[in-house]
């Protein structure tokens, strides 16, 4: 899947057709998954971006929920059950687990890879390697 990922950044040079087709990979080839997308930073909150999955929250302020939190800490979480998360944003009820990664710009936060399962415990060590690997790539081609 990441492979496939950084082909279609290379292709394409616009930030949201590409975040859009990464966040279809993502739904598309991990299982167990509900919801993965992307939340960009603009004047100072993090507002949705290209996602796959049902409805979500349009804006969440810095330090609130788990994307809050992993982009104002500028740090990756991967929370094995959100309802334990102090803080948590519940957008979709049936998310119990969740990884975050926080997307970089300039040493500025541009916004954050956010992927939800309904399974406690989902998102693996190896997993999140990868994903920071696509978030790796996709810094580079914004």
């Amino acid at each position: 899947m990441v492979s496939a990922c950084i082909e279609q950044l290379k292709d394409e040079k616009d930030v949201i057709a590409n975040l859009s087709n990464i966040s279809s990979f993502i739904k598309f080839y991990m299982d167990r998954c509900n919801w993965a997308g992307f939340y960009l930073f603009k004047e100072n909150e993090l507002v949705l971006g290209p996602f796959q999955g049902l409805p979500a929250c349009i804006r969440i302020p810095l330090g609130k929920g788990v994307c809050g939190t992993a982009a104002l800490e500028k740090r990756t979480l991967r929370i094995e059950n959100v309802h334990e998360f102090p803080g948590h944003i519940a957008c979709d009820a049936a998310s119990n687990s969740e990884i975050v990664i926080p997307i970089m710009k300039n040493g500025e936060i541009y916004g954050v890879l956010d992927i939800d399962s309904p399974e406690l415990s989902r998102f693996t060590e190896l997993e999140e390697e990868y994903l920071t690997k696509l978030v790796k790539e996709i810094e580079k081609y914004i």
